[in-house]
């Protein structure tokens, strides 16, 4: 795996280079530093991160309608990272059906550093789903990975909320919301669970939606050297809104000219 080499900021004191997956006891040490899942501030019960990789023309998916056909190397290190920092990892139902989500697991080593963190041993896979319909990989508990939760609401009707109760337990199931799923209220009711630090992974409506509900703190934008055009989705799908970003960090994947950039949502 090729070394990240850090291009912003460039004060004397930071880093440049981020060793690849090789030759050091725990690589991802450097790179961990670059990317703490802070806890949330100023009154507001989580700190949300949003996680996407698109091309250079904006593309969120490939011509297989899959982020993994654009993803490479240095994009899925970073999941894995900021997977194993979060405390829940939020999607939305369609992309969990779509990408093939299963329950969220932690490389041993990552799984060390979450003790020390007081975590649970993986982070749990929060899936906001209007219809109360999940991916029946979901429902499969394996041992090892983290909890599944569905975040639903009172539309979703009861027969719908009963299966998900039954199986993935009554305590499983948050319904925030009437007609639609109130992001605001899941937010809270994560944070009622200890889930503070929440990893959204999209797609690109749900991405939307959290943005719009003012609950995005900042975002991971890895851009992969492609162009795709067509007609597929963009990193965010949905009504026109603006929100002003200012970069925290950016990091080039030499070998690949893959570029991963961290921004923080001004406010």
């Amino acid at each position: 795996m090729s070394d990240l080499h850090l291009l912003h900021p460039s004060s004397p004191g930071a880093p440049r280079r981020v060793p690849g997956g090789a030759g050091a006891s725990d690589p991802e040490d450097d790179l961990a530093a670059l990317y703490p899942h802070d806890l949330p501030t100023g009154g507001r019960p989580v700190r949300v991160r949003a996680n996407l990789v698109t091309t250079v023309d904006g593309a969120g998916a490939g011509e297989d309608a899959s982020s993994r056909s654009i993803s490479g190397p240095a994009d899925l290190r970073l999941l894995v990272l900021l997977r194993s920092l979060a405390d829940v990892v939020l999607v939305g139902a369609g992309t969990a059906r779509s990408e093939s989500y299963g329950r969220v697991r932690v490389r041993p080593a990552l799984a060390e550093r979450r003790r020390h963190l007081g975590q649970g041993p993986a982070p749990a896979l929060a899936v906001v789903t209007r219809t109360g319909r999940i991916p029946d990989a979901l429902a499969e508990p394996p041992e090892g990975a983290g909890a599944v939760l569905a975040l639903t609401c009172a539309a979703a009707g009861d027969a719908a909320l009963d299966t998900l109760r039954s199986s993935l337990g009554e305590d499983a199931v948050l319904v925030a919301g009437s007609t639609d799923v109130d992001l605001r209220a899941a937010a809270q009711a994560l944070a009622d669970r200890g889930l503070v630090r929440v990893l959204c992974e999209g797609g690109p409506s749900l991405l939307r939606a959290v943005v719009a509900a003012d609950l995005l703190d900042e975002l991971c934008l890895t851009t992969s050297p492609l162009l795709v055009a067509g007609d597929g989705p963009r990193a965010l799908v949905g009504p026109a809104l603006e929100r002003h970003l200012r970069l925290r960090s950016l990091l080039l994947a030499e070998e690949e000219s893959t570029l991963l950039a961290r921004w923080d949502v001004e406010r």
